[in-house]
């Protein structure tokens, strides 16, 4: 008996062995890995969802409640601050998982002469800030429909499963650049 180890073609499959005879592909997911990346994204929304939108109402409700106080603006202004860093990992991770390409916003423009209250108020006029919140509130009801409508397709309908990824990312990209995206123009008409 002769060994006949396999000799697969330049794309990884489909070669023949040493007698000649045709070899299966190997095994392989059955989506590329762009759709993958979509569907990890998809089913991430909801705990990612739950998370930005908690942090976000506590503050805003603590901030908004206590803004006839003294500790109140400044609370929104540093609550401001977070929903920045919010958005931030948000555009990494669609980045990432997207492939949106996203710009970060320019940092506020606080001069390094100016006092305390011009630092507070400049935080408060924060456009980006304004932004990120906004996302975070409205994000949770479509994390809920994303998560359920792909957990449930990567059960039942497998084979449209890429389709309905797509469409609902599609979406998703959508929120990202018109609440994410840096828009001077658009800062620049707000301050």
């Amino acid at each position: 008996m002769t060994s006949s180890s396999p000799v697969h073609g330049p794309d990884g499959g489909g070669g023949r062995d040493r007698d000649g005879e045709r070899l299966p592909r190997p095994p392989a997911f059955a989506f590329p890995a762009q759709t993958w990346k979509e569907i990890a994204y998809l089913l991430a929304n909801l705990p990612v969802g739950i998370v930005c939108f908690i942090l976000t109402l506590v503050w805003l409700a603590v901030g908004m409640g206590l803004s006839v106080t003294v500790v109140g603006l400044p609370l929104l202004a540093l609550g401001l601050r977070f929903s920045r860093l919010l958005g931030r990992l948000e555009r990494n991770r669609a980045r990432s998982l997207l492939s949106v390409r996203i710009e970060e916003p320019s940092p506020l423009p606080y001069r390094p002469d100016s006092g305390v209250l011009s630092r507070l108020w400049t935080s408060l006029r924060d456009p980006v800030g304004w932004r990120a919140t906004l996302y975070a509130l409205i994000r949770l009801p479509w994390s809920v429909v994303t998560f359920a409508l792909t957990l449930t397709s990567l059960f039942v309908a497998w084979p449209v499963l890429p389709w309905i990824a797509r469409g609902l990312t599609h979406v998703d990209r959508a929120m990202v650049r018109g609440l994410l995206f840096p828009s001077d123009e658009l800062e620049r008409r707000i301050a």
